[in-house]
């Protein structure tokens, strides 16, 4: 492909995140003619068709997804030497693109603004999701540095613990196993459930809890995205929940949930941070990943009964 230019890599990456020409051309300020020029040059280069024409959208081919992935690459190389660049200039400032699963939300705000105090000109952008959806951001260079409770191994990452992530299982306050000094196995079958989405990193350790501790299935009755509903639909009684420990400290303080004394539990993980191994950070998502390792612990909350 000695033909391929920087502009077909963008044209490509434009039109698989908007899925119409149209829409891809305002986004670069070009015609939809000649951003139609661009790629159709870059097919006959490859000799592969690299978007699905059929319906009103356009979507990548597996040479199309190829295409978009190497196209991202380049972008973030080419914004990595500008932050690079002014960091050698003595510029302090730079971006980072933060990565967070959901659970962290409730230490991220905390931890970020701690940092930017540190560093005020850096530019920080945080991105939240589950689980899937950060490793998929990851995956696809979307985002710098990122923290959650277990790397990917599908891919090369570049990881380090920085910090404890009990799990723990919470109950209404006023739930009939909330003020008893050991909650028996058999006690706990007999319960039903509310979990998170397949998927998440919390349900993988529900799941891991019952296929290791327990010999009876789950008796699973709601399934929710979201820890802040699930703490909701416990309190009004519907059910018990495993979740971190690290997402309920205000309301186990306040005394409307309780945190179950049940052996095998809390389950603890670990929190990690890291980046994709195949990048040089820049200066300013080294130092964002540097003080996570340094002072992450500090943000966790803490909770006297997890």
């Amino acid at each position: 492909m000695n033909n391929l230019t920087f502009k077909q890599l963008e044209a490509i990456h434009e039109v698989a995140r908007n899925g119409t020409v149209v829409k891809a051309a305002a986004a670069l300020h070009v015609t939809p003619a000649a951003l139609t020029s661009r790629i159709k040059l870059l097919e006959e280069d490859a000799g592969l068709p690299l978007f699905d024409r059929t319906g009103n959208r356009l979507r990548p081919t597996d040479a199309g997804r190829e295409a978009v992935a190497a196209a991202a690459r380049i972008e973030r190389v080419i914004a990595d030497l500008g932050d690079t660049l002014d960091a050698m200039k003595g510029l302090h400032g730079g971006r980072v693109r933060f990565g967070a699963v959901s659970t962290a939300k409730y230490f991220a705000a905390e931890l970020i603004a701690a940092f930017l105090r540190q560093h005020p000109a850096i530019d920080l952008k945080l991105v939240v999701g589950n689980r899937a959806e950060t490793v998929e951001s990851l995956r696809n260079y979307d985002i710098d540095v990122a923290v959650m409770g277990r790397p990917p191994g599908d891919f090369a990452v570049d990881s380090e613990p920085f910090g404890p992530h009990p799990h723990v299982m919470i109950a209404a306050a006023d739930h009939s196993l909330a003020h008893k000094r050991r909650v028996s196995k058999t006690e706990l079958a007999e319960q039903k459930f509310i979990v998170r989405e397949e998927g998440s990193g919390t349900r993988n350790i529900f799941e891991y809890f019952f296929n290791v501790e327990m010999t009876k299935p789950p008796k699973i009755t709601i399934e929710m995205g979201s820890n802040e509903t699930i703490k909701q639909a416990v309190m009004a009684g519907l059910g018990l929940s495993l979740i971190s420990a690290h997402t309920i400290a205000s309301e186990v303080a306040a005394g409307r949930l309780a945190v179950l004394k049940i052996e095998g539990l809390p389950i603890v993980r670990q929190w990690y941070v890291g980046h994709r191994a195949d990048r040089e950070l820049p200066p300013a998502c080294r130092a964002l990943r540097t003080f996570i390792v340094k002072k992450g612990k500090t943000f966790l909350p803490q909770s006297a009964n997890a």
